[in-house]
């Protein structure tokens, strides 16, 4: 495999953030995803976002959310999954 194909998409750091944060990525992609960071600026400022988020918001959880709420988040990603 090409040195190319292995790289990884501003878009592909976007979709694995979440893993990367709690730890879950198995070695070969957390590689793949900080080799990523170290050459992206936007990326590293969006995982720096991500972070303060995180850390001002602590943890949602689903039952903290009243059912309106949930319905509006799940259609926002349901949309974002269409246009990707």
């Amino acid at each position: 495999m090409s040195r190319a194909a292995l790289e990884m998409t501003c878009r592909e750091l976007v979709e694995l953030v979440t893993g990367y944060l709690e730890g879950k990525l198995p070695p070969a992609e957390r590689r793949r995803f900080e080799e990523h960071l170290a050459g992206c600026p936007g990326c590293e400022i969006y995982l720096a976002q991500m972070r303060l988020t995180l850390r001002l918001l602590g943890r949602l959880g689903e039952e903290s959310l009243t059912p309106y709420s949930k319905e509006v988040l799940l259609r926002a990603f349901r949309d974002w999954r269409k246009e990707v």
